[in-house]
């Protein structure tokens, strides 16, 4: 019979791995409300007057798609302007209604069909309706009436809506799509492909065109570079991802996300000595302010060979502090850093506390061993009586120490 805790089955088990911290991963989001505001006063002019859109500078200039001639017809101007007086006045039920009235006209060309698809969006997107405002978008799209910017920004921002819908795939085909029609370059274009990629877990596509978003852009958002890091880490690519999180943090020395960013980089791509170093940065300049903070912390400790006082401590203070919640993980992570420490009577003590809390009489079974090795024969034949109690896989280890003689 083994007497003691197995280090690494049970002191494993009681470790809390360390956790990316970079948060939901920041989606682009749609901006289909500021462009149809924006383009708003162009366009009612337009169908007011029958002479199409006000010109305006060519976004797409490389595009595959000729760009059709915006241009109402007499009968359509009429029904475009009746559309948007009822949106400009705000009734917006009015404006969708009629906006679905002039879609189905195929009377109408597409120019007039194309730009009531465009208010009915607006109408499903400023009442959170994603689900008809992306209809009315592949309507616009499918039309086929729109100008190239029109047209191409319709389309990215329904690969954004579908993104934030989590339908990465259908985000994913747009986006394609997109890119290949606008022959787009831009950095805020790549990126919406490289995040539905991600979500789709085709992790190095994903990086690749992350990649392309960042080195295309003089200053790349914080998010971008986040998302590239947590690419490299999800295909394995710890260097990389190290470098990705060493750059963030250098630029932010004071930004803890950033700094626990980098010691959870380096903990997936097993470099907890270097992890354990920015923590403990960290905890020095007075950041650790949450519970994960102090279980990323001394669960890197709890995986380096000899650094079994050092989580004492840590887990020690953060108990002091009220910070570390005084749970049975806190515990009986207490209880193994002083066993394994050579500090049996402390260990003792973490384990009284954390044994009441175990979801099963394991942790009893432990104390008890514990007490055995430190004679106090009564006390353990008392903690394995509580383990049997409680429940163990092998109960027979608590019986041979129920059957034990001394005082």
């Amino acid at each position: 019979m083994n007497k003691q805790p197995t280090r690494h089955s049970t002191l494993l088990a009681a470790a809390i791995g360390a956790v990316l911290v970079f948060g939901a991963v920041t989606q682009v989001n749609a901006q289909g409300g500021a462009q149809a505001a924006a383009d708003r006063a162009a366009e009612r002019r337009a169908a007011k007057n029958n002479k199409g859109s006000a010109k305006q500078v060519e976004q797409y200039p490389n595009a595959t798609r000729t760009s059709p001639e915006a241009k109402a017809s007499s009968k359509g101007g009429s029904k475009l302007q009746k559309m948007m007086d009822a949106f400009d006045k705000e009734k917006t039920a009015d404006a969708r209604a009629q906006a679905d009235a002039i879609i189905a006209d195929s009377a109408l060309n597409a120019y007039e069909r194309s730009f009531a698809a465009q208010i009915g969006f607006q109408v499903a997107y400023d009442a959170d309706d994603n689900k008809a405002a992306m209809e009315y978008l592949k309507k616009a799209i499918d039309i086929g009436g729109l100008d190239n910017n029109s047209h191409f920004d319709r389309m990215f921002v329904l690969a954004q809506l579908q993104l934030q819908e989590d339908q990465y795939a259908e985000s994913l085909a747009t986006m394609e799509r997109f890119l290949s029609e606008s022959k787009s370059t831009k950095p805020e274009h790549l990126i919406v492909k490289g995040n539905a990629l991600y979500r789709l877990e085709r992790f190095p596509e994903a990086a690749k065109v992350i990649k392309e978003a960042i080195d295309a852009t003089p200053e790349p958002k914080a998010e971008w570079q986040q998302l590239l890091m947590a690419s490299y880490v999800e295909n394995n690519q710890g260097a990389e991802a190290a470098k990705v999180a060493e750059a963030i943090a250098a630029k932010s020395p004071n930004d803890k996300r950033a700094q626990m960013n980098v010691a959870a980089v380096y903990s997936q791509s097993d470099m907890l000595d270097k992890a354990a170093t920015v923590l403990e940065k960290v905890r020095a300049a007075g950041q650790f302010n949450e519970d994960k903070d102090y279980r990323q912390l001394y669960s890197t400790y709890l995986n380096l060979d000899g650094k079994e006082k050092q989580a004492a401590g840590v887990i020690t203070e953060g108990l002091e502090k009220g910070i570390l919640k005084p749970d049975y993980q806190a515990y009986v992570a207490l209880a193994q850093s002083y066993y394994f420490s050579d500090q049996s009577a402390k260990s003792i003590d973490a384990y009284k506390k954390a044994a009441p809390l175990a979801p099963d009489g394991e942790t009893y079974l432990n104390l008890a061993r514990v007490l055995w090795q430190e004679d106090r024969i009564p006390e353990a034949k008392e903690a394995a009586q509580q383990a049997i109690a409680k429940g163990v896989k092998k109960p027979d280890d608590a019986k041979k120490i129920l059957a034990l003689k001394g005082k």
